[in-house]
């Protein structure tokens, strides 16, 4: 089986993307301008999909989901991007805090369990097990 890929020419310009980017972020970032030229089109398309656009999940709890995650790969540029980007779109400083230790607290049980070396079936059956009976909780 062969996968085909499109590859139409662009017909957009930088120019026309960073004045997009411009409108969009009202400046280009450095770190866009370093994009190479081929690359720019489908970057930003990505960036603004995904990280500006409205999306199955919220805006919102999207960045806190960048927080979590990013507090664990201690990217600060990512940190500070996903924090701010949080509280643009509505997240309070509590919320924010709790994103960081929902991403503590999964983080050290997932250390345990895998240093645990716990098995994973057994986990697997347990866990169908609670999911049912919270759910006949309801």
């Amino acid at each position: 089986m062969t996968a085909t890929v499109n590859r139409e020419a662009t017909t957009v310009s930088r120019e026309e993307i960073e004045a997009d980017i411009r409108q969009t972020l009202g400046l280009v970032p450095h770190f866009f301008q370093q994009i190479p030229t081929e690359l720019l089109a489908p970057e930003w398309e990505i960036f603004k999909r995904i990280e500006l656009g409205e999306t199955l999940i919220p805006n919102m709890y999207k960045e806190l989901i960048g927080v979590g995650l990013h507090a664990e790969t201690k990217c600060h540029y990512c940190s500070l991007f996903h924090t701010e980007a949080a509280k643009l779109f509505g997240a309070t400083d509590d919320e924010v805090q709790e994103a960081v230790h929902y991403a503590k607290a999964s983080l050290g049980w997932s250390a345990y369990l895998n240093g645990m070396q716990e098995d994973y079936g057994q986990f697997a059956a347990e866990l169908e097990q609670i999911v049912d009976h919270v759910r006949s909780q309801v």
